[in-house]
């Protein structure tokens, strides 16, 4: 069981790589890479720097929020704390495509250290992305409402969400009431690290010196971070490009624009994410000697989710 548990993991980590790999060749076959380049080294630094600011906003308060339904929960953990293990998370999930994933690992870590439920902080982190996909399409929609070229009636996005906010709401008070009880300043949250990131991707347009309407390329960012969300590539790379040259063909905007909007958010996440790594060879910092493997947490996750 174990073998073919193994065998399945590296099947999917290379199946990522690969769809990773066909979907970025696909994507610079429809771009000029010399463009791209030139485009990079005229983009303004500054910018640049405030991007990676703006992002790294969005992850303090995504760790935030994470540590409100562990609290939900009543896993009490310093916010120092959870931020450094959501580093770490953040670290595995970018790096490490196939197995137990970074949301896995915490799982698995939380588990062993604090001797708490696999099943109830399987539930704390699906609610967190829960929470964080249910901002995503607010702003989406909003954003929507501000392209009249979709010809898409004002109503119909602000019915959609409000709808499905109540709907989300309900069930989530009827058969999850420990989240519910803080689910406007979790969701508040939410809204917070979405709204960062889109900051960010302002932040890269005025890098790049776009000076048109920010609009659709904000839109394409939204919804390529939708696609991204499938779990088909390495940390989301790839799919977003082709998501935003799809996007770019769609309202007719500079394709060259649309992917480096995409691949600098990619190295401005990767350089934060990496930082998680300082706790792979530095455990202390996590009060442990040893952290556990990769290794052992997806041997280890069955159980979690079983418990």
């Amino acid at each position: 069981m174990m073998k073919k548990k193994r065998l399945w993991n590296i099947l999917k980590t290379v199946g990522k790589l690969c769809f990773t790999a066909a979907a970025l060749y696909w994507v610079f076959r429809k771009v000029n890479a010399d463009d791209l380049k030139e485009a990079l080294i005229d983009s303004n630094p500054l910018f640049l720097a405030l991007a990676f600011l703006a992002y790294a906003c969005s992850i303090l308060i995504a760790s935030s929020r994470l540590n409100g339904f562990f609290k939900g929960m009543g896993l009490v953990l310093s916010e120092r704390y959870n931020l450094k293990l959501y580093l770490l998370g953040s670290c595995y999930n970018l790096f490490l495509p196939g197995g137990v994933g970074g949301d896995g690992y915490k799982i698995y870590f939380l588990r062993r250290k604090f001797k708490v439920k696999g099943r109830q902080l399987l539930s704390a982190v699906f609610f967190d992305r829960l929470s964080g996909l249910w901002a995503l399409c607010l702003i989406t929609a909003a954003l929507v409402i501000f392209i009249p070229r979709l010809q898409i009636p004002n109503e119909v996005p602000i019915v959609a969400v409000a709808l499905g906010t109540v709907a989300y709401y309900a069930v989530l008070k009827r058969y999850f009431p420990t989240y519910s009880k803080h689910f406007f300043l979790t969701h508040l949250k939410a809204l917070g690290v979405q709204s960062m990131q889109v900051v960010a991707a302002i932040l890269i347009l005025y890098a790049l010196r776009f000076d048109g309407k920010f609009s659709p390329y904000l839109l394409m960012f939204l919804l390529s971070s939708l696609v991204a969300v499938i779990p088909f590539s390495a940390g989301g790379l790839g799919l977003r490009e082709v998501g935003n040259m799809y996007g770019a063909q769609l309202f007719e905007l500079d394709p060259h624009l649309a992917v480096l909007i995409s691949l600098l958010f990619y190295f401005i996440s990767a350089a934060l994410a990496i930082t998680g790594s300082y706790f792979i060879f530095h455990p202390q910092g996590l009060g442990e000697d040893r952290l556990p493997t990769t290794a052992e947490a997806t041997l280890n996750e069955e159980d979690d989710e079983n418990e």
